[in-house]
């Protein structure tokens, strides 16, 4: 506390030993914040009825004067909040905001429209550049501390972008393309469960739509791939991927991705055999020959034209020679 306090006194003093000409006095204004205003025309941008005030708004974003429109259209909405002119106002403050490369803020300000002006004009509008602004982010643009200062990239804070996305609009032209990207956000996060259930959520809710469930059914299927070769290789997924593989290829025959779901299919099964007769190995070394045999019988029905397969015939044969001999 002691050091704070010492940096707080040393920043005071620098400010007040250090002579400067204010080129625009700081103005707070309840609900709107503190602005900086030019000497002479403090307020000028205000107006006593709300259509003056959407004018003055709209023609200085048209000019590219950001920081008026800004100011105009947060003062229309706090002051005027159920006129006709004020979800145009939230509007143009998310625009804004998104003009001055802010896109967090911006994205927050479009979510006012359809929470409080569900019914505006400008909703279609609105999903499509929350879409947008959330694909951004997913490519890896930095979230920004306070609004300003760049921070991280956070595919947490993206996959509950396109998550209120859906919400917003389940049905809207920008849906099935959201709800896939809740998946490939969780897939950057290495979170293979939450982008599967994603995934599978897209193909369940959209299976009217060819194009989004083939996608969410072959995403689902890397999903299980990729969770199946993290740590030990886990035969569980490697089965519910080359499920979900089945899957595409019955239903999608004629998809351009059918032979590299085929492919994956071929090296799950190998990868899968090859479990199995390490397995069954591990219960022969310890004369388990029930075990064994379970192991090597699995390794013939995963692969059943591979060399391991071969094998495990082989070491099938010679266990129950084995057991025979062993019985007399």
């Amino acid at each position: 506390m002691n050091r704070r306090l010492a940096f707080l006194f040393l920043v005071t003093a620098c400010v007040a030993l250090v002579p400067f000409r204010a080129p625009a006095p700081l103005v707070y204004t309840a609900g709107e914040g503190w602005t900086y205003e030019p000497v002479g025309g403090e307020g000028k941008w205000r107006r006593t009825r709300a259509k003056d005030q959407m004018d003055v708004a709209q023609a200085a974003f048209d000019k590219r004067d950001y920081g008026v429109a800004l100011k105009a259209a947060r003062h229309l909405v706090k002051t005027w909040p159920l006129s006709d002119y004020a979800p145009r106002a939230q509007y143009l403050v998310g625009r804004c905001y998104e003009a001055k490369h802010n896109d967090e803020k911006a994205f927050k300000q479009y979510q006012k429209i359809l929470e409080q002006y569900p019914k505006s004009e400008n909703v279609k509008e609105v999903l499509q550049r929350q879409y947008e602004i959330a694909g951004r982010f997913l490519e890896g643009q930095w979230f920004k501390l306070g609004g300003y200062i760049p921070w991280f990239p956070s595919m947490e804070k993206t996959a509950e972008m396109f998550d209120k996305i859906v919400k917003n609009g389940p049905y809207s032209d920008v849906a099935p393309q959201a709800q896939l990207r809740i998946g490939a956000a969780r897939e950057k996060q290495s979170h293979y469960p939450e982008a599967v259930k994603a995934y599978e959520s897209a193909a369940d809710r959209y299976h009217d739509r060819p194009q989004i469930a083939a996608d969410a059914i072959f995403r689902a299927g890397v999903a299980y791939q990729k969770q199946a070769k993290t740590a030990d290789y886990d035969q569980s997924m490697a089965g519910q991927a080359i499920a979900q593989f089945t899957d595409f290829v019955t239903l999608y025959p004629d998809d351009r991705r059918v032979p590299e779901a085929q492919k994956i299919m071929t090296s799950l099964k190998v990868e899968q055999a090859r479990g199995n007769f390490e397995t069954a190995k591990y219960y022969e070394k310890r004369r388990k020959w029930n075990g064994a045999l379970v192991y090597y019988n699995e390794v013939v029905l995963r692969d059943p034209n591979s060399p391991l397969a071969t094998e495990a015939r082989k070491r099938i044969d010679a266990i129950k020679q084995h057991t025979l001999t062993a019985r007399k």
